[in-house]
This record gives structure tokens, C-alpha cells and sequence, in this order.
């Protein structure tokens, strides 16, 4: 088989699809099934007559990521508590930030299949909408209206105030110090009143099986946590960017990495993302499963 190294406008093309795919899907894993299930599409196409590259191969992985979505929708009906997309640790690589966040990621999985295409393709990649309408086979007014209540959707979802990479940072800094060390006084003030915390475990480790609403709830678990802290210090492997969002990675008991990521509004920690399911964790690089 052909390396997609050794292709040129593949492989150049390549970090797009990849992040297209992973934004319709939420999956690392599936999203480079997908791609390289185009690129064997692409080697069998004959290249000379493809005007456009680029727009050819978002329509192939738009179409693939169409068709897993409807196996990916029945499997997420038998999910056990919180589902989250598998966390991004963001790098300084231009062709890989965008504004989508993790909290617009989860906005993205609200949304109808078409609905996140069409907002995806236009307001993320650029494409036109005559173009779309030829990759989703919709009239080019639906897919404008596709995307726009698409567009509704995620807007609700942007902070109101959002922080600097830096100063995000170092909130995160505080919380994990503060839930760590047992500070629940200063861990309380990190907190909105409505903050919201899920943890997805997927039944494979132990986690919360429901989002815990409001800051009572967040802060009595947390005094539990404080005490398994105690027992079994958390090993931290660094502090990061989690798909745009502030946070850190840990080794917990057991062994178990997890990623805690917190969108942060006005000053206060709005939600905490935490991801335990060792499934989901696989592809972070550097960060021993063991």
C-alpha cells in the first residue's frame, strides 16, 4: 500500500481531514479510520481530472463521517454515564487550532448529522455553500439554514468572557492545587454557583454516573475526593490546553489517567470536563496506561 507520506497532496491535506473528521465525530480512533479510508479512495480516483483537491476530499470524509454517525448514534444509546469527545491536548501547530472548544464540541454532538456538516464545512473550513450542497446532497438553501441553526446553537455555548491561554492556565494551576491539597475554601471560590461536573468513565473505571449540578454538589464531592487524595496523591503529568479549554493530566488510583478540562466564565470554573475511560485516552502520547 502506498504511504501517505509519499503522496504530496495527501499528505498536506491530511492535518484538515483529520480535524474535520474529529469534529464531526468526537474520536480520534474514528476519525483517522476515516481519513484513511479516503485516502485508499483517493489512490483509487483518477487525480487528473480532480479540479479541486481540497473540496474532493472534504466530500469523502464528510460522507464517510455522515455514514458512521448513524452506527456511532446507536452506540452512544448504550453508553454508561457521561459521554464526552475524547480530549485534544492542543498543540502550537497553525493548521491545528481553531475556535472550536470542548464545550462547542459537545454542542456540535446536539446537533443533526447535516446540521453539524453544514456549520462545520462553511464556518470552520470555509466552504461555500453551493459546494456543501453538493457534499450533503441538500438544496444550497437548506444548507444555509442547516447552518444557521447550527450557528444559533453554538454561539449559546461561547463564553460570555473568555479568559487568555495564560491566565487560564493558571486558574487551572489553582483548582488542581486547592482539590489536591484539600483547600476547599479556595477551591470554592475558584467555582461559579451553577458550575456543572461530568466525568465520563464509561463504565470502564469508577466515575460519577450523572453530571453533578451546582456548586453544593460539586464541592461534597470534592471533600470525598480530598480524602482519596490524601491516600493516593495524584501524579501530575502537565498542565495543558484539553481541546482549547485550560486543565491538566493526571495519573489517579490505580493507575488510571485521566484529563480534567474547565471552562471558565467571568473568573469562575462554569464546567468541569473530566475523562476516565481508558478507551478514550489511548492515542494521548507520553501518558502511560499503565
Amino acid at each position: 500500500m502506498n504511504d501517505i507520506q509519499s503522496d504530496p497532496t495527501f499528505s498536506e491535506i491530511r492535518p484538515r481531514l483529520v480535524r474535520l473528521a474529529y469534529r464531526m465525530l468526537g474520536s480520534v480512533a474514528d476519525a483517522e479510520d476515516i481519513v484513511q479510508d479516503a485516502y485508499l479512495r483517493w489512490l483509487a480516483t483518477d487525480q487528473n481530472v480532480v479540479r479541486q483537491p481540497v473540496a474532493f476530499l472534504h466530500t469523502i470524509v464528510t460522507r464517510l463521517c455522515l455514514n458512521e454517525l448513524k452506527s456511532a448514534r446507536r452506540r452512544r444509546e448504550t453508553y454508561v454515564g457521561p459521554s464526552l469527545p475524547e480530549p485534544i491536548i492542543n498543540t502550537e501547530e497553525p493548521d491545528s487550532i481553531d475556535d472550536i472548544t470542548l464545550p462547542l464540541m459537545i454542542a456540535l454532538e446536539r446537533l443533526s448529522p447535516l446540521e453539524r456538516a453544514a456549520f462545520l464545512l462553511h464556518d470552520v473550513f470555509g466552504m461555500g455553500f453551493d459546494d456543501i450542497a453538493n457534499v450533503i446532497d441538500r438544496e444550497t438553501a437548506a444548507c444555509r439554514k442547516l447552518a444557521s441553526r447550527a450557528r444559533n446553537h453554538i454561539e449559546a455555548a461561547r463564553p460570555r468572557f473568555p479568559v487568555t491561554k495564560e491566565h487560564g492556565l493558571e486558574i487551572a494551576t489553582a483548582f488542581y492545587t486547592a482539590s489536591r491539597s484539600g483547600d476547599m475554601k479556595t477551591l470554592h471560590s475558584l467555582l461559579a454557583q451553577d458550575v456543572i461536573a461530568s466525568t465520563d468513565g464509561g463504565g470502564k473505571v469508577p466515575a460519577s454516573s450523572r453530571p453533578l449540578i451546582g456548586i453544593d454538589e460539586v464541592m461534597a464531592r470534592h471533600e470525598q475526593l480530598a480524602q482519596e487524595f490524601g491516600a493516593a496523591p495524584s501524579l501530575l503529568v502537565r498542565f495543558a490546553l484539553i481541546d482549547g479549554l485550560p486543565g491538566f493530566i493526571t495519573v489517579e488510583k490505580d493507575g488510571i489517567v485521566q484529563t480534567t478540562a474547565l471552562q471558565i466564565d467571568q473568573e469562575k470554573v462554569v464546567a468541569i470536563y473530566i475523562t476516565r475511560n481508558p478507551d478514550k485516552l489511548q492515542h494521548l502520547d507520553g501518558v502511560s496506561l499503565q
